[in-house]
């Protein structure tokens, strides 16, 4: 079948792609077996490395507390920096210079410099100007890293996910007499949800991912630092790495999961009603605010089935 994106293949496009696809799974089909044997050469399959997961001690002694510092990190960055991009992306659309032009220099500079760097730079600020102690100190540095670069790169989602709607919606919101506050709290921000929100999920798992900086430079015990510790005691580097690669994947699409499910929920929820404004409703609507024969979410009356009040 041909679409307006492509042309259906040929026999021959389709031989093709049949070859391509059994040559694809042979090439990692072999280069699962390498993996595999290179491994069993170097003793990493043996159950003796293995058998610590089997165990609660390895769980409830390492990878289960980094586990929780990583999410707890990753939570409080993401609280934080969520509405502080949004703030700094509503901002950056302002119709005063003097909001939009500062608000444009701080999101391009943090967004500029890589999040380790802030990090590094967070926990010798805390050092130096603050009473913070020695154990919570890294915490601290790399939510505050996080948050830093994360606001700006959100600041950007919140701002093109606005632009992306029709300017037909912010025409007709002035049409009506709504300022632009009011506009965008009413209108824009609620339409624009859905558009970011994958945008939103992926940043997320970003912030997951991004808490191992710390961990390797700040000692902050999150879940691959944890592994460190972990390996060092079985002498299990290589399970160490696959298990906890294992549990960063098992997260993040378990955030997937979610996002995509709420992305649905939105959408179903933002479906038209169908209902039709006639002109009866409509001079009811500028005499009483409400259409007749609408209830206040604009649904048909049901007692008579009309769509509009008109008569």
């Amino acid at each position: 079948m041909t679409s307006v994106l492509y042309d259906a293949p040929g026999p021959g496009a389709k031989r093709r792609n049949t070859v391509y696809s059994v040559l694809f799974l042979i090439v990692l089909a072999l280069g699962a077996w390498w993996v595999y044997s290179a491994m069993s050469d170097k003793g990493q399959l043996e159950w003796a490395k293995w058998s610590p997961f089997t165990e609660s001690q390895a769980w409830t002694t390492y990878l289960l507390p980094g586990l929780v510092n990583t999410i707890k990190a990753a939570s409080l960055a993401l609280a934080i920096a969520l509405p502080l991009g949004a703030l700094f992306g509503i901002a950056r659309l302002s119709d005063h210079r003097w909001v939009r032009v500062p608000s444009g220099v701080v999101v391009e500079f943090f967004r500029a410099i890589p999040v380790l760097i802030l990090m590094v730079f967070a926990n010798q600020l805390y050092a130096e100007y603050t009473d913070i102690s020695t154990d919570m100190r890294p915490l601290y540095a790399v939510v505050t890293g996080l948050v830093l670069y994360n606001a700006s790169v959100l600041a950007e989602v919140v701002r093109a996910g606005i632009l992306s709607l029709p300017k037909g919606q912010t025409e007709a919101a002035k049409a009506i007499g709504l300022r632009k506050g009011q506009t965008m709290r009413t209108i824009l921000l609620p339409q624009s949800v859905t558009a970011m929100l994958p945008a939103l999920v992926s940043q997320l798992v970003v912030i997951v991912k991004d808490t191992a900086l710390g961990g390797a430079l700040l000692s902050f015990t999150e879940l691959l630092n944890a592994r460190k510790t972990l390996a060092a005691n079985y002498g299990n580097v290589i399970p160490s790495f696959i298990v906890v690669a294992v549990i960063f994947i098992l997260l993040n699409l378990l955030l997937t999961t979610f996002a995509s499910w709420l992305e649905k929920r939105l959408r179903r929820a933002k479906r038209s009603t169908g209902a039709v404004l006639t002109g009866g409703a409509m001079d009811n609507l500028s005499a009483t605010g409400t259409p007749a024969g609408l209830g206040p979410v604009g649904k048909t009356d049901r007692a008579t089935g009309d769509e509009g009040g008109g008569s």
